[in-house]
């Protein structure tokens, strides 16, 4: 069955904002549906022009740019309440592709839409330019880490922060949590080599600090792993959900 936008799970957490009554009115009639997709369906394919809109209400996934010779470029990992394809709706295409990792329920919005929601919602409207804004914000921590960090610094910053992201959807089982990604996508979302990844998780198990396996992440020292990165991992601010 269709959630209604009234008893969406995610809104039960701290880290979303509430909806006032004329908001959740709002939001059922701008919601079209639901998606259930299976691991490794495209979802939304760079240069496409999906006439789409998404928020993933259960299930993982990734963003990322393909080049010409086959390298990728992982742009960040994608879970519940993330807003999928603004950029198709406000450019006209996507400039990313977005693939689900795990299978995926996801809330459907017709793109049409998009221009009425600016001109009759002005707080959805300004609730979308915030997520962009922390999208911006995020990328220029990416971007930091990737030119001025050292693999070991990378790893331990990206890991920990996808823990507490993963604490405040309440994904997370003390100091545990889902990691269904590859090495391969964990390398190729920290600008680092398969081998060189492989060999710094090593040294972060054999360290007792972290350590992937299995599909979990575990985080057995989380003050040391703190201390490694010059980039402070900032707990996530209570946000919108679309």
């Amino acid at each position: 069955m269709v959630v209604d936008c009234a008893n969406c799970p995610l809104r039960k957490l701290d880290l979303f904002e509430d909806l006032t009554p004329d908001g959740v009115t709002f939001m059922r009639r701008f919601k079209s549906g639901e998606l259930k997709v299976d691991a490794g369906t495209t979802l939304l394919m760079e240069g496409s022009n999906s006439p789409q809109l998404f928020t993933v209400l259960k299930g993982m996934g990734l963003r990322y740019k393909l080049l010409p010779e086959g390298d990728r470029q992982v742009v960040n990992f994608v879970m519940p309440g993330d807003f999928l394809g603004l950029q198709a709706g406000v450019m006209g295409e996507m400039k990313h592709s977005v693939e689900a990792t795990t299978p995926m329920v996801l809330c459907v919005f017709n793109r049409s839409e998009l221009w009425n929601l600016f001109k009759t919602e002005p707080e959805r409207a300004f609730d979308l330019t915030w997520s962009a804004s922390v999208e911006e914000h995020f990328l220029g921590d990416a971007l930091t880490s990737v030119g001025q960090m050292t693999a070991l610094q990378r790893i331990g910053w990206g890991l920990l922060r996808f823990m507490t992201r993963c604490e405040a959807l309440g994904l997370a089982k003390g100091a545990r949590c889902p990691f269904p990604y590859r090495q391969q996508d964990l390398a190729d979302a920290l600008g680092l080599s398969l081998v060189h990844t492989n060999k710094t998780l090593m040294k972060l198990r054999d360290k007792q600090i972290l350590s992937v396996q299995d599909g979990t992440l575990s985080i057995m020292d989380r003050d040391q792993l703190s201390t490694m990165s010059p980039l402070e991992v900032e707990q996530p601010a209570r946000r919108p959900l679309i």
